[in-house]
This record gives structure tokens, sequence and C-alpha cells, in this order.
């Protein structure tokens, strides 16, 4: 596995990681969401950290597979 390829694993896997704990912190510290969006300013910050955490890290988390099924095919 080259360096490039691990360290896009290591960083998506992190940044996924970090969302899915925002989302779990949503529901369990700051009182969840309603239809409205979270309860409180907290709450509405792990919403915003989910969603920008989220799509990143499968993103990077598919770049990094797609490079590493790469380089398993050469």
């Amino acid at each position: 596995m080259g360096n490039d390829t691990r360290k896009l694993l290591k960083a998506g896997s992190w940044i996924l990681g970090f969302g899915i704990l925002s989302i779990i912190a949503l529901y369990a510290a700051f009182g969840g969401a309603g239809h409205q969006g979270p309860h409180n300013n907290g709450g509405w910050l792990m919403l915003i950290f989910a969603l920008g955490c989220l799509p990143m890290g499968i993103l990077a988390l598919a770049l990094g597979l797609s490079k590493l099924i790469g380089e398993r095919s050469r």
C-alpha cells in the first residue's frame, strides 16, 4: 500500500468517525432534533459538524479504497 493511500484511508476514517460521534452526541447529550432542527445551540453545532464530516469522510474513504483496489490490480 502506498503512503498516500494509507494517509487517505486514515484521514477518511478519522473524519467519518468524528461525524458519527457528533451525531451520537447530538442525540445523547444535546437533546436530539425535531422537525424544526435541534433544540439548542450545541445541537446545531453537532449537526453542522455531522453534515460536514459525514460526506467528506465517505468521499475520502471511497477515494482511498479505489486507490487501494487500483494498486492491488497492478
